[in-house]
């Protein structure tokens, strides 16, 4: 018995010993330094600026009403032309050729209506062979106006004042009835044109007043009104057409220059009061969860959770929030794809941009 007491013994003091041996227990993993920032409100007064190019609201394609070959263009692009000018001529020798044969159809009509005339007033033959012979006569007269309608329309005018915006026909092309072979561009009514991203579609179709600024010519700013906003998103590129007029252009504004269009009273919402509010954060910090925006909002005990946000616009390095967080909360701003929901980090301020300089 007592013989059983101690190898049972040695065998305790055995499993103990080797228990005591075993690996230590591993330390916790250190919390990862994550990229965090304060969400704050966008100033009042912030705007949205749409790029586009300077257009004319009036751009007509001019084409020949007749078919030919292409004589001579005496146009290029960016030549400024006055009503009257011409632009292109088409090789006149068909229908110099038709204006000749219909001038002698017409003078042997017109011969033979004198003399059947004669006749008549000698009462040599019937009034129904007279007027046979009348409407004959103004058939052919029309024939005659109508070749020499065709000969004048072998010279293309200009019916307007404008630029020449395009040339889609050279010498010894030949054309069709129709087919437009250059574009002109009045000067006297300009705008911009643009486009619009759906998320901010309907912000600006509510608005009216609009500010246009030149690439080319930064420190000018003239006054423009929105003139034009399609119902319907271009199928490729999911943007709504819009246009502004520039009300008091001057000889600054000239046609194909780029330029920004700032609609002043654009925000990204409506803030509890009834006053326009905003939120912007880095695009950077746009998590997608099912296909939905969401952020990884920071706790104060330094636990990240997903939550869900409304996006109200989308611009080139921020996003404009409608809903989902409020001023003052953290938010993850980097590496929001290597995070799970409970987990603890240790939140880095991002420290502010420095200013460029000028």
């Amino acid at each position: 018995m007592n013989s059983n007491l101690l190898r049972g013994g040695v065998l305790l003091a055995t499993i103990l010993l080797f228990a005591g041996c075993g690996k230590p227990a591993a330390p916790p993993e250190p919390m990862r330094s994550v990229l965090t920032q304060i969400v704050g409100a966008a100033a009042e007064s912030a705007t949205a600026t749409y790029a586009g190019e300077v257009r004319s609201r009036y751009e007509t394609p001019l084409g020949f009403r007749i078919p030919g070959k292409v004589a001579a263009r005496l146009v290029d692009v960016g030549t400024r032309v006055k009503a009257g000018d011409v632009l292109m001529r088409l090789d006149p020798s068909d229908t110099a050729l038709t204006v000749a044969a219909a001038t002698a159809k017409l003078n042997l009509a017109e011969a033979d209506l004198e003399r059947y005339r004669e006749l008549r007033a000698k009462n040599f033959v019937s009034q129904a062979v007279l007027d046979a012979k009348e409407t004959a006569y103004t058939a052919t007269k029309a024939e005659a106006d109508l070749a020499a309608n065709q000969s004048a329309y072998t010279v293309l005018h200009a019916d307007q004042n404008g630029v020449i915006a395009q040339v889609s026909a050279e010498v010894g092309q030949v054309v069709a009835a129709g087919q437009a072979v250059v574009k002109l561009a009045r000067t006297d009514a300009l705008e911009v044109a643009f486009a619009v991203p759906e998320a901010r579609a309907q912000a600006v179709r509510s608005l009216k007043v609009a500010e246009v600024s030149l690439w080319a010519e930064g420190s000018r700013r003239y006054a423009a009104a929105l003139r034009e906003l399609s119902a319907v998103a271009d199928p490729l590129t999911r943007t709504y057409a819009a246009r502004v007029s520039i009300l008091e252009p001057d000889e600054h504004v000239l046609l194909g220059m780029t330029a920004n269009v700032t609609f002043p009273g654009e925000t990204g919402g409506v803030g509890a009061s009834g006053t326009a509010s905003r939120i912007q954060v880095p695009l950077t910090a746009i998590f997608q969860q099912e296909g939905k925006p969401a952020l990884w909002v920071v706790a104060p005990d330094q636990t990240i959770a997903l939550r869900p946000v409304k996006v109200a616009s989308y611009g080139e390095v921020t996003a404009v929030l409608e809903s989902g967080v409020t001023v003052g909360e953290r938010i993850v701003v980097a590496g929001v794809h290597k995070l799970t929901a409970g987990e603890k980090i240790k939140a880095v301020d991002q420290l502010p941009k420095a200013p460029l300089v000028p």
